[in-house]
């Protein structure tokens, strides 16, 4: 059985509990143990542009908690997989670095040796679980379905320090998705940024983002969008209103986490996966799947 801390970050237990919800009820399915990680902090992301010491020694502090217990993290967020990823590189990579954030972090009594490891659940699904023991899973196969993916930024970029899939031509989700029996489709610069990180700084520019992609899924006859991301998830599902809104351009895409595609195709209830707090229904999703 797999073992691993659940970092949740900022954004998932305000806005996308429905995150939570259904990667906690995919990993009793697949022998992944979550244990909560205790008195976790901001992983450091939002601040890296104001101060990047500030944002190195928030993310250092939460890899310092995880050696303390003992277990590696797994994160559902890409910006926090990517902020503590980096993080943990850039002190391996220096030393003087290293013992400047563990001088600080001394005075709370905790330290940072390198010795945890941080995944995305999407890491921990290719490697711990597999995918042939993901398709054993899928009692419920939704070949009816036709999706589009989005992968976002931070688990792919930058390319020379993630090392994994092709930030242009993303392949990984779906590969994902296949295992569930949905048929994914390709789009146009399916690799853009979903405009989560100019969002209050632009809102205009980033929602108009948010109309490129959903225009462009639509016109690739996608019935739902799939997202591994939170801030992704954010954006194409509580901001689609406002985005229609902002062009008058009415979508109705459904936005699911792949957790909650994942779970379907593994016969849970959408109650189970939280598919109703979702702000963009997916009752056409869900009919046609019963279908």
């Amino acid at each position: 059985m797999a073992r691993y801390l659940l970092y949740l970050g900022c954004l998932i237990p305000y806005r996308e509990i429905s995150y939570e919800v259904s990667a906690r009820r995919i990993a009793r399915e697949l022998d992944i143990e979550l244990v909560d990680m205790p008195d976790f902090n901001c992983c450091g992301f939002p601040v890296d542009g104001v101060s990047h010491e500030a944002a190195l020694l928030l993310a250092a502090r939460n890899l310092a908690i995880a050696e303390r217990e003992g277990m590696d993290i797994m994160t559902l967020c890409n910006g926090c997989f990517a902020t503590l990823h980096h993080a943990a590189l850039e002190m391996e990579e220096d030393p003087e670095l290293r013992a400047w954030v563990n001088e600080q972090l001394a005075k709370v009594g905790l330290e940072f040796t390198g010795k945890v490891h941080v995944k995305h659940i999407v890491h921990v699904l290719l490697e711990d679980v597999g995918l042939e023991k993901l398709k054993e899973k899928v009692t419920n196969p939704l070949d009816k379905l036709v999706v589009a993916e989005h992968t976002g930024c931070h688990l792919m970029r930058p390319a020379k320090v993630m090392k994994f899939d092709d930030p242009d031509n993303p392949r990984v989700l779906k590969e994902l998705i296949a295992i569930t029996g949905a048929k994914c489709v390709d789009y146009p610069d399916e690799g853009q940024c979903c405009g989560g990180p100019i969002l209050g700084v632009d809102a205009k520019m980033a929602l108009g983002l948010v109309v490129d992609k959903l225009r462009r899924v639509r016109e690739a006859g996608a019935q739902a969008l799939i997202t591994v991301c939170p801030d992704c998830h954010f954006m194409y599902d509580f901001n689609q209103p406002l985005a229609e809104r902002q062009t008058g351009e009415k979508f109705g895409i459904p936005v699911l986490h792949y957790t909650q595609l994942l779970g379907l195709a593994m016969g849970i209830s959408p109650d189970e996966l939280g598919i109703g707090m979702l702000r963009v229904k997916a009752d056409k999703v869900l009919e046609l799947i019963k279908g």
